[in-house]
């Protein structure tokens, strides 16, 4: 009970911590850029680019794992993360805004992979059983995406109100990145306290050791058995969902005469931000418990299908285009729900790869692998969907789901993994 109760000190708040800088980076900056008159094609081009140090990671991932604890780095990049957001509040009123918020944005990224790096394997390292591991899956998950609630809802909705105050999207958006940097400065100073410090976490190479120790590492993870389809698993899981999420902003944002919702900024924090991303948390609860009952393998197939069909409720509304917001935020939190629900089963099937020798590397090397398959889909969203309007659009990318199907039923998964 003692281990239990400190992990709910800290393993909430870490994933709260992880989730801050990246709702700032891939989502909050989506949402900004829209406001301050960006093109689709060029905010979707660009900020998908972002997703390209998650990408990378792996390439530094054994340094974090050979140099320093997994704590120490924790809390320094939090420290990085919050001087970041009050430098992208400085900078929203330059003349050259998008150039320099776009550099900004890339450093909190690089810092924000390292923060997830460590703290992962913090995560591993804190909770060092399967077990501990598969029951506080669903907490990480909901606690991430209340990062999202707080940002993509309460943030987005204030950035709404600051609009309308003062007609000026670029000073709104500057108060909200403050009030970020404050409240994630707050909490790496919390950390700094609060954070365990388990007996494994320590540095495990140094000096000559660290190139073989760094090819050993990559080595062995490549040569995991059923490596290719854990590979396709990885990069097609969510191939239709990596599209319709960089387009659902700028769809719920544009006006009724390009093919949008015409919703204000406001009303795209309140239904989208607060009530689908609270349907997100509670999928992803929803989702940790069903793996804790029946195990990954017997869930998994399940679990994508309830995360994937749900996208079509994006096709009903750019067909219907409801001026209705009770019936925008039901489809809204329909699709969230099941977004959730299956993205429990794919973080506790990384927690799977990545088990074993390096399992902080080789989780990095899993994320990087998502990432990719985030961002490349992401980068040609924007301008597919001005080729085929909102609804072809959301139709292919419905299409582009069925993927995830296929390597589902490929990969390999232990009957009892995950089950309480």
């Amino acid at each position: 009970m003692k281990q239990q109760s400190s992990a709910w000190a800290w393993v909430p708040s870490v994933s709260f911590g992880q989730g801050v800088p990246y709702v700032a980076v891939m989502m909050l900056s989506t949402v900004m850029y829209k406001n301050l008159g960006i093109s689709n094609a060029d905010l979707a081009f660009y900020t998908a680019w972002l997703y390209l140090p998650w990408v990378v990671k792996p390439l530094w991932s054994p340094i974090v794992e050979m140099f320093g604890t997994k704590r120490r780095w924790t809390v320094l990049m939090q420290l990085v993360g919050g001087a970041g957001l009050a430098a992208v509040a400085l900078t929203l009123h330059a003349p050259d805004f998008f150039r320099w918020t776009l550099v900004i944005f890339w450093l909190m990224a690089f810092s924000s992979a390292t923060h997830d790096i460590a703290s992962d394997g913090f995560y591993m390292l804190g909770l060092p059983t399967q077990h501990e591991q598969a029951a506080f899956v669903g907490v990480r998950s909901a606690f991430y995406k209340l990062a999202m609630i707080g940002g993509q809802g309460g943030l987005v909705y204030l950035a709404g109100e600051l609009i309308k105050a003062s007609g000026d999207p670029a000073h709104a958006w500057s108060v909200v990145f403050a009030l970020m940097a404050g409240l994630y400065l707050a909490l790496c100073t919390y950390h700094q306290f609060v954070l365990p410090r388990p007996d494994e976490d320590r540095s495990h190479a140094s000096g000559g050791a660290l190139w073989r120790d760094f090819v050993h590492t990559f080595r062995g993870f490549f040569q995991k058995p059923g490596i290719i389809p854990t590979l396709g698993f990885l990069l097609l899981y969510r191939l239709g969902e990596a599209q319709l999420l960089k387009m659902a902003a700028p769809f719920l944002l544009d006006p009724r005469n390009k093919g949008g919702l015409g919703l204000t900024t406001s009303d795209f924090g309140l239904v989208y931000g607060t009530i689908g991303v609270a349907a997100l948390v509670i999928g992803g609860l929803a989702g940790g418990v069903t793996v804790s009952r029946f195990g990954l393998k017997r869930a998994l197939l399940p679990m994508v299908f309830i995360m994937h069909v749900p996208d079509l409720v994006f096709v009903y509304l750019a067909t219907a285009l409801p001026d209705n917001l009770i019936v925008i935020s039901a489809c809204l939190a329909i699709e969230q729900f099941g977004y959730g629900f299956g993205f429990a089963a794919f973080l506790l099937y990384m927690v799977l790869v990545a088990d074993g020798e390096h399992k902080t590397a080789h989780y990095a090397i899993c994320t990087g692998f998502m990432a990719l398959g985030m961002m490349l889909p992401g980068m040609v969203s924007g301008w597919i969907q001005q080729q085929l309007g909102y609804q072809q659009f959301f139709i292919w990318a419905c299409i582009s789901t069925l993927p995830a199907f296929v390597m589902a039923a490929l990969v390999r998964i232990p009957a009892e993994f995950g089950r309480k």
